[in-house]
């Protein structure tokens, strides 16, 4: 069913107001009223076909209404439909013209419209227009700069734990025992000229001065030790039996002799005494380390 609209055109502040176009409620309304009559048509017709079921079993015959009674539902609904289009059509104009109507001498300011100036020129509004596009850019380039921030902020502490991490490694570089270990090699040329210093020394002298290990006798070190203990006891009982042989003292200073003075021998001690000390700093600032 189509429906006339009134002649009074609607403002376009109305619907701002109410939300929803007036017409589109109207015409809701109609379609509901059509879909009752045709419910009632509907219904009609299921009454008929019983009545007329119920007839044809009293009267027994050959009587067939069926022709008739479509007829009739035609001309009701015609009928029906007839009536409800020119009420709804005077319902739709009305409310259009009277419900649905603002006077034209009628002041209304919408909320979000107070206080605005609407007699501003179309230059100065363009100019406000061009200002705001300014600032929307100036906002859009902040958050730009702020993402950016951000990203700089993540990717530098990645840097720092890498960073941190690197350097927890190198902190072993900062332990004193390199400061012990630095002074090394000065010590450790100075022993090497020391040593170099001394004279050569014979064959013989290098057997007779051959060390034993520690905490055990001569004769125990191996073939070689026994050997000098073995010829050590030969000279001692010779000179003893001959009565004018050299005393210990003097064997020992004539082989102190063979090695080299006194002199290069007390700087080659010391020079050893001193690295062996730093050896020991070493190694004791290292097991502190490690105890902790």
């Amino acid at each position: 069913m189509t429906s006339t609209t009134g002649t009074v055109q609607q403002p376009l502040l109305l619907p701002e107001i109410l939300g929803f176009s007036p017409q589109l409620l109207l015409d809701d309304i109609i379609n509901i009223a059509n879909n009752a009559v045709q419910d009632g048509v509907n219904g009609m017709e299921e009454f008929l076909e019983k009545w007329v079921e119920e007839r044809a079993e009293r009267q027994g015959g050959d009587w067939d209404s069926t022709q008739e009674v479509e007829q009739g539902l035609v001309a009701f609904q015609t009928l029906l439909e007839y009536h409800t289009d020119i009420a709804f059509d005077f319902f739709e104009a009305w409310s259009l013209r009277n419900i649905f109507a603002i006077p034209p001498d009628l002041p209304i300011v919408m909320p979000h419209q107070q206080n605005l100036d609407l007699t501003l020129k179309p230059e100065r509004e363009q100019e406000l227009m061009d200002e705001l596009d300014d600032l929307r850019k100036k906002v859009d380039n902040q958050r730009r700069l702020q993402r950016t921030l951000k990203h700089a902020v993540q990717v530098a502490k990645r840097h720092r734990r890498r960073d941190e991490e690197q350097l927890e490694q190198l902190a072993m570089l900062k332990s004193p025992s390199l400061d012990i270990l630095h002074a090394l090699p000065p010590k450790i040329m100075a022993m090497y000229t020391a040593v170099a210093a001394l004279p050569p020394l014979d064959p013989s002298t290098v057997t007779s001065l051959v060390h034993t290990d520690a905490g055990k006798r001569q004769w125990e070190t191996g073939a070689t030790g026994y050997k000098n203990w073995a010829v050590g006891q030969l000279l001692n009982r010779a000179e003893s039996s001959s009565g004018g042989g050299l005393t210990v003292v003097d064997t020992l200073m004539d082989r102190v002799k063979e090695v080299g003075r006194a002199e290069q021998l007390r700087l080659a001690v010391e020079a050893m005494d001193g690295v062996r000390g730093d050896l020991d700093s070493v190694d004791s600032s290292r097991a502190q380390k490690m105890a902790a």
